[in-house]
């Protein structure tokens, strides 16, 4: 699985970093980001929680 986030749709919610820590993160502005080599989610069952769960939908998954 692929996993985009649109930064300029991002509101820095923190909704995905709080859903799924072992991949998404926040950077120094607040805005969500993947965690170093975890593009593909790393298997954690929760990436496509996170993407549900973001407000603006800016996390897009690809199979």
């Amino acid at each position: 699985m692929k996993i985009s986030i649109n930064g300029d749709v991002c509101i820095g919610s923190g909704q995905c970093a709080l859903t799924a820590p072992g991949v998404f993160t926040q950077d120094d502005d607040g805005f969500s980001e993947l965690l170093p080599g975890r593009a593909d989610g790393g298997g954690d069952p929760m990436v496509r929680e996170a993407a549900r769960a973001c407000p603006v939908q800016a996390i897009s998954l690809a199979e």
